[in-house]
């Protein structure tokens, strides 16, 4: 008679047990989810954004609904001397960063100036947005790998856009609104969150061989306070028929943070309802 080993037991690999994951942009409409995600496996939560007020708030949420450690932090991500400050303290806080979600980006405190078309679109407002969705990503990503590389492991994922793979088809634009106001997507953030991928596939090949291992997550368009113009528009788009929940993105980041994902470096993740399909 044969006799078998005993066939592996998959049920923890998606475990963040005694693991310490630092999200930055981590109030924001996607970045509550994530951090929960997070914190629903096991991890603690190093909780990064600008208002330290509600990083504590979130940090105390996290605690008490998932028993984890959670600590707040404040930080602007385009500062490299902010950044530098945040990852030592946040080290310090919980010995070591198993998992970095690059998460923090910006739409400007200027939403005229965002959303203004092309020919006045200004380079100032270029260089606000692209200091933190893709400068932001480098010091970041730069200081915690760097961290991850010296300890012998750890998972990085950075947030990037499906206008950083595909270009936005601008006729569901005519009639939409966010929050009551017109909207586009303007070249900056597409051309920041293509940056972003590019930047993945180059930290993944550095650190590959210190056990970092680094790979994107590219959400679709997320409901969010859009019009329906714009929500029938776009889901008309998906093979789905519908924009995301904040909720559907974070499988695949907890699967990215995770060992489920130990032999995946250097990919972009496309949650998209099928969008880059057809």
């Amino acid at each position: 008679m044969t006799t078998h080993e005993p066939l592996p037991d998959y049920r923890n690999l998606f475990d963040l047990t005694g693991k310490t994951a630092l999200v930055t942009g981590a109030c924001g409409i996607l970045g509550r989810h994530f951090c929960a995600g997070l914190a629903a496996h096991g991890a603690g939560v190093a909780v990064v954004d600008l208002d330290r007020a509600a990083c504590d708030g979130l940090a105390e949420a996290l605690t008490r609904q998932f028993g984890v450690r959670a600590a707040g932090f404040a930080c602007d991500v385009a500062d490299p001397g902010a950044v530098a400050a945040m990852v030592e303290a946040a080290v310090g806080t919980f010995g070591r960063i198993d998992v970095l979600h690059n998460n923090a980006a910006s739409k400007s405190a200027d939403l005229e100036a965002f959303f203004a078309p092309i020919d006045r679109f200004s380079l100032d407002t270029w260089r606000e947005i692209m200091a933190v969705n893709l400068d932001g990503a480098f010091l970041v990503a730069r200081s915690v790998g760097s961290h991850m590389a010296r300890a012998g492991g750890g998972s990085i994922i950075q947030t990037a856009s499906i206008y950083g793979v595909v270009g936005p088809d601008q006729r569901i634009y005519e009639g939409s609104e966010y929050m009551g106001r017109a909207i586009n997507t303007p070249a900056v953030y597409s051309a920041s969150k293509a940056g972003v991928i590019g930047l993945t596939r180059h930290l993944a090949a550095l650190w590959g061989a210190d056990g970092v291992r680094v790979n994107t997550l590219t959400p679709g368009g997320v409901e969010s306070g859009q019009n329906e113009t714009f929500k029938q528009r776009y889901g008309a788009r998906i093979p789905l028929g519908r924009m995301a929940r904040a909720a559907e993105m974070v499988g695949a980041l907890v699967w990215l943070a995770s060992d489920a994902s130990a032999y995946v470096t250097g990919q972009n993740i496309i949650v998209d309802g099928g969008l880059t399909a057809w």
